[in-house]
């Protein structure tokens, strides 16, 4: 299967304009594409210059597993269609 290189573009976007620190695509039940932008200190901060984002191609972990067997489950057709995002969770005061 080829993957197409809209869609990293897809998952950088989403990471960078919509604030998520991570972004998934699912191409089929044992393939995905994600995108992750790399945090040190546990902090976002907004006007950040250099931002790195990390892109991973190929089988799933555990929770990306059962995600797709959830999905799947349910009649969801792969690929898909949207891009599952993942937020950073705020720390107790």
């Amino acid at each position: 299967m080829t993957i197409s290189r809209k869609i990293f573009g897809e998952l950088a976007e989403a990471i960078l304009e919509g604030g998520a620190i991570q972004a998934v695509k699912y191409y089929s039940p044992k393939l995905r594409v994600k995108a992750t932008r790399r945090i040190f200190g546990g902090i976002i901060r907004k006007n950040e210059r250099n931002v790195e984002i990390l892109f991973s191609i190929g089988s799933l972990n555990y929770a990306e597993w059962k995600f797709s067997k959830q999905a799947k489950k349910a009649g969801e057709p792969f690929p898909i269609k949207k891009l599952q995002l993942k937020w950073l969770k705020k720390k107790k005061k």
